[in-house]
C-alpha cells in the first residue's frame, strides 16, 4: 500500500536525493534500505541497490494534517481515528464547538476538507485507499435522511410509474441514493444536468 521504489546510487547522500525526487515526500519521512551492494574495481565505481518507502503511519499523518488546519483556523477539536481493512481504510470523526462552520452550507466545507485530506494521504500510497472525514456526525445523519428520502420516493415512483427528479445535490449525496436503490427491482436511478445543477432522477423500470 505504501509507495515503494528501488534504485541504484553511489552514496547515501545520492540515494536520499533520488528517494525524495521519486517519492515526492520529505527526506525525514523516508526509510532507506540497502538491498544489495555492488563492489567496484579497487573501490572505484562501487554502488548499492536501495529500497525507499515512506516511514510514516498513515492515520497519524492524516490526524496531524487536519490538526494543523484546525489550529490555523483557531478552532479546538476532538478527533477519533479508526483504521480498517489492514490500514486500507482510514476514518476520521471530528467534534468541535464550531461544527457548523467546519461543515459549511450543504456540507461543502466538510467535503473540501475531505478532498484535501485524501489528496495529502495519497502522496504516500500506491493504489487505492479509502479516506473519510465526518464532523459532528454530519455524513451519518445526512446518509440516514437521504436513505429515507430515497425509499419514500422510490415507493411513489413504483406505484405511480411516474419519474421523480430530486433537488440538485453533490456527488457524495447522489451516490448514497444510487447505492440505496441499486437493488430495487421496480426503479432505476440516473443523474442529469451539469455542475451544481446535477440532480438524481428516480424512474420506473420498463
Amino acid at each position: 500500500m505504501l509507495k515503494r521504489v528501488e534504485f541504484e546510487a553511489k552514496s547515501l547522500q545520492e540515494a536520499e536525493a533520488i528517494a525524495v525526487e521519486q517519492l515526492k515526500i520529505q527526506k525525514d519521512k523516508i526509510k532507506l534500505t540497502v538491498l544489495k551492494e555492488k563492489k567496484g574495481f579497487i573501490g572505484i565505481g562501487s554502488s548499492a541497490l536501495y529500497e525507499a518507502t515512506p516511514n510514516i503511519n498513515l492515520a497519524t499523518e492524516g490526524k496531524v494534517f487536519l490538526e494543523g488546519i484546525f489550529q490555523n483556523l483557531g478552532i479546538k477539536t476532538r478527533m477519533e481515528v479508526r483504521t480498517l481493512s489492514d490500514g486500507d481504510e482510514v476514518h476520521y470523526n471530528v467534534e468541535s464547538d464550531e461544527n457548523a462552520l467546519l461543515i459549511g452550507r450543504e456540507g461543502r466545507t466538510l467535503l473540501a476538507l475531505q478532498f484535501m485530506l485524501r489528496n495529502f494521504l495519497n502522496t504516500y500510497v500506491d493504489g487505492h485507499i479509502i479516506v473519510s472525514l465526518d464532523i459532528g456526525n454530519y455524513h451519518e445523519n445526512r446518509r440516514k435522511q437521504l436513505e429515507i428520502l430515497a425509499t419514500k420516493t422510490a415507493k411513489e415512483v413504483a406505484q405511480t410509474k411516474i419519474a421523480v427528479k430530486l433537488d440538485p445535490m453533490n456527488a457524495f449525496d447522489r451516490r448514497i441514493i444510487h447505492t440505496k436503490l441499486s437493488e430495487w427491482r421496480d426503479v432505476v436511478t440516473e443523474s442529469e444536468g451539469d455542475g451544481e445543477e446535477r440532480a438524481l432522477v428516480i424512474k420506473p423500470k420498463r
